[in-house]
């Protein structure tokens, strides 16, 4: 791809990895309705690396103290609030590694198809909407059960068109969490998810590392990372006025169109 596509390949990964939009519902559509090629797993890599980037600089100092609490919690056995949210977020890692280690093959070789993006993109949305609906007026604190619950959930945002921000958060208010609290950790377990992933693809990547251009990868992790982290910015200053009922219409419309480019 030329670096233009690049570019807005980057941005459109970066502002739908942590909207709860779906990624692949949209990286489908400069491909069929543009007719450029296909991204390929090293910028699938490098843009997700960007969006790494992104959360983990939003996120910075609550990493420092949960990675601190953690530590506290499990190896000095001093608990604390801190520590209890850090161990729920290695517990709702958990089940995505051995699912997407086990099952990502599969799911590349018979789900990509537009049709399951597009139905995938409005089952979903019609989800979050339901579980906005019953949002609590008062936050909860995470436990182990709830993060694992949301861990499993996140397993389903290997279909593509699920969203995995969009599928955890959906979980997370199920579960009684405010609209903040469910985003936020939804973009906190976000991390290890994305480096586990990202280290997936480097492995399949070893071989061939010395054939890619690496502007346009660069570019890719660039504009991943901005976009991710404007994105990330916005919705946790203003998702608790606006709620996700902009994104349940915004994916109902998505799924229709993606509908119409197959009939």
């Amino acid at each position: 791809m030329d670096l233009e596509q690049a570019t807005i390949l980057a941005l459109i990964q970066g502002i739908t990895e942590f909207l709860p939009i779906s990624s692949s519902g949209h990286l489908v559509l400069p491909s069929q309705v543009l007719g450029w090629p296909d991204q390929g797993l090293a910028f699938d890599t490098a843009v997700h690396l960007g969006s790494l980037v992104a959360v983990v600089t939003f996120f910075f100092r609550d990493l420092a103290r949960f990675i601190n609490a953690g530590y506290q919690q499990l190896i000095m056995q001093r608990p604390s609030e801190d520590g209890q949210y850090a161990v729920c977020l290695l517990i709702a890692s958990l089940p995505i590694l051995p699912v997407g280690f086990v099952g990502r093959y599969l799911i590349e070789e018979n789900f990509r198809s537009i049709e399951v993006v597009a139905v995938a993109t409005i089952i979903f949305g019609l989800a979050l909407w339901y579980a906005d609906r019953l949002r609590p007026a008062k936050p909860r604190l995470m436990t182990a059960r709830n993060a694992l619950l949301i861990g499993f959930a996140q397993c389903l945002a290997l279909i593509p068109g699920t969203s995995r921000s969009g599928v955890t958060i959906t979980a997370a208010l199920m579960l009684g969490f405010s609209r903040s609290e469910a985003a936020r950790f939804s973009f906190l377990m976000a991390i290890p998810t994305i480096l586990g992933a990202a280290g997936l693809k480097l492995m399949d990547l070893v071989t061939d590392l010395g054939n890619q251009d690496w502007a346009v990868l660069a570019l890719g992790t660039a504009g991943a990372a901005v976009s991710a982290y404007a994105c990330i910015s916005l919705l946790m200053r203003w998702v608790d006025q606006i709620g996700y009922l902009p994104f349940v219409i915004y994916r109902l419309i998505l799924g229709v169109v993606l509908i119409g480019l197959v009939i």
